[in-house]
């Protein structure tokens, strides 16, 4: 199939991974320690560890995952607020499936359903503005989540209620932005990045011109990745080709989807319908400046914030959950001291757990964890 076997082809792949090999070789950073690379986005976790890449990769090379799953980073307070929503009386709160079981202070939307909340999980948006049309004597709640990736999607889901003159249709928004994140990262005084795996989604729309300051004012290249194993592969080679020339820029991996400019529409529409709030709360790496969006003035009647009285609170991570750590790169998912244990995907206590594009998820999944070795020392301390 076009766009899919060519791009896991075995062969290539080897190719790939002898260039690598070579090039890590004449590196001389990689004589005294790893090269650490972030890849910034979810997606490009989950296929890490999906297609073994990880483990296949010189030792001179270490991987770090970064904060790009927008669910894994919604604080507590924020999920305590979707769920105040939907046990409104009256109110079908919509969201996709994967925000359903981050957990809150108390509960999750999954267990607020459960408990008798009208919580549905949607595809998309349009899917609630339907359910708002079906069902005009309830008003419908969307749960606006993600990156610059699904922003246009509600933007315009948004101008289309507004067209119709759909009343009873509103937007929980908790889209958050890609740049002031990794700006956050690259300020944070225990950075321990090399350089980036830049997301190829939100890409797609911004593209590539707002990560020069990167390069520019951190010394950090950048290379934009695609998802399948030979875009990572690749974007990991172009990587290493900057750092054994002695360059720092951005570049293009994913140029049969990417473009300088980004998306245009989708830009406009994201600019009419959204502003830039003055700063974000973000789970485990605080509040971040102009990191997510709320909905502009003119629009306020679709606006879940201004239309229901939500609390608001700001509720602290359990202490024994390290995902703050883990999304900003410091530790790694198995050094958590609750990895595997007391969070797993049954019982998560952090959101980089629940997602699959969560770091935590992925290790989990499909990083041949042997459980056994895990219980052990737990198992031994009882015993005494």
């Amino acid at each position: 199939m076009k766009y899919v076997d060519e791009f896991r082809d075995p062969a290539k792949a080897k190719v790939l991974f002898r260039e690598i090999e070579d090039l890590v070789g004449r590196i001389e950073l990689c004589r005294s320690r790893p090269l650490r690379i972030m890849e910034v986005c979810g997606g490009h976790t989950h296929s890490i560890f999906r297609y073994g890449l990880e483990a296949m990769l010189p030792k001179q090379i270490e991987l770090i995952h970064g904060p790009g799953c927008p669910v894994c980073v919604l604080p507590m307070g924020r999920v305590d607020d979707c769920i105040a929503l939907a046990e409104q009386p009256n109110v079908i709160f919509t969201t996709f499936g994967d925000a359903m079981r981050v957990p809150g202070s108390k509960k999750s939307l999954m267990q607020a359903k459960a408990e008798g909340a009208d919580v549905r999980m949607v595809y998309s948006p349009l899917d609630a503005l339907r359910l708002a049309r079906e069902n005009p004597q309830r008003e419908v709640v969307f749960f606006g989540l993600g990156f610059e990736t699904t922003m246009p999607s509600t933007a315009l889901t948004l101008l289309q209620a507004e067209a119709e003159g759909i009343g009873n249709f509103s937007l929980f928004c908790n889209h958050i932005t890609i740049i002031p994140t990794i700006k956050a990262i690259l300020d944070s005084p225990d950075l321990r990045i090399d350089g980036f795996l830049g997301p190829g989604h939100v890409s797609m729309v911004i593209g590539n011109r707002p990560y020069a300051f990167v390069a520019e004012c951190y010394g950090r290249p950048v290379v934009i990745a695609g998802f399948e194993p030979l875009d990572i592969l690749q974007s990991i080679w172009m990587l290493l080709k900057q750092f054994a020339a002695g360059r720092c820029e951005i570049e293009n991996q994913y140029d049969r989807i990417v473009r300088d400019d980004g998306n245009a529409q989708a830009l406009e529409a994201v600019g009419k319908v959204f502003e830039l709030r003055e700063y974000f709360e973000w789970r485990g790496l605080g509040s971040i400046d102009h990191s997510g969006v709320r909905i502009r003035k003119a629009y306020g009647r679709f606006d879940a914030e201004r239309k229901f009285a939500v609390p608001r609170l700001k509720i602290a991570d359990p202490k024994s959950c390290q995902c703050g750590e883990v999304l900003k790169g410091v530790i790694k998912p198995r050094q958590c001291k609750v990895f595997g244990k007391a969070c797993t995907p049954e019982t998560p206590m952090g959101a980089l757990m629940v997602s699959s594009e969560g770091a935590c998820a992925a290790y989990y999944n499909y990083g041949r964890l042997d459980l056994a070795k895990l219980a052990a020392p737990e198992e031994e301390a009882l015993s005494r």
